[in-house]
Parts: structure tokens; sequence; C-alpha cells
């Protein structure tokens, strides 16, 4: 076993951390592992948040972390335009793909309908229940 000791990371160690996987990956993969933030939000005409969407475009991917359309909102179009726009501005990066994951419980019908396909299932996250994982090509 290696000497030395476990602490709690730092910030400054985990900003370390995350460079040198990123070097790592770079020399490895062959290509560019920055992330490209790609942030989006709807207000009303009162200004008031309804939808947005929180991503970053990666290795030619953008990743979905946050879609979120305020329950007044849903139906309306507002989660698909949040996610054309999204699709839209990573195309014009160069990225071929989308990747996300939602719960059984949230929207895989949505995605589903908008061209998405599950790629794969968690079972019991949580409990009694699944992460669901999805793609689309550009």
């Amino acid at each position: 076993m290696p000497s030395g000791t476990l602490r709690p990371a730092s910030a400054q160690d985990a900003e370390q951390l995350c460079a040198r996987l990123l070097a790592f990956n770079q020399k490895a993969g062959g290509t560019d592992f920055d992330e490209i933030p790609l942030q989006l939000a709807s207000q009303d005409a009162n200004g008031q948040l309804r939808g947005g969407l929180l991503g970053d475009i990666c290795a030619g991917w953008l990743v979905i972390h946050v879609l979120w359309v305020d329950p007044e909102y849903r139906g309306t179009g507002l989660g698909s335009q949040l996610l054309s726009q999204a699709e839209q501005q990573a195309r014009a990066t160069g990225a071929h793909g989308v990747t996300l994951d939602t719960f059984d419980w949230q929207a895989e019908g949505f995605y589903l309908r908008n061209g998405y396909e599950v790629f794969g299932r968690l079972a019991d996250f949580p409990l009694g229940h699944q992460r669901i994982y999805l793609r689309k090509t550009l």
C-alpha cells in the first residue's frame, strides 16, 4: 500500500486533479476535452424564469446537465425549444452528439419524442427507481 495519508481534498487539490486528468485524457484520446459552457434561460414578460438548460460541449458532445421548465409552461413547446437551440449551438461548434440522463419520474417520454434514444438504465438509483441515460446523434 502506498505511504501517505488520506484527507479531504482542498479546492487547490481538486483543481490539480481535474487538470491532471484533463491532460491525460487529451493525450490518450487525441482530442480536445476542454468544456464549452452552454447555458440558456427563458423568462416570461415579467422577467420570471420559466425554463432553462445548462450543459457543456466537450470532445464533440453536448452534455446536458439540467433542463427544467416551470410546471405552468410544460406542454407549451418551451422544453423542445430549449433542446433545439442547444442542439443548434452544439452543431455550430462541431459537436456530433448529445447525451443526458433523467430519472424514471422525470422526462423520458419527452426526450424520446425529441429524437433521443435510451442507451442505459441504472436500477435502484434511488432505490426503487431508475436513472436513464439517453443520446442523440446530431
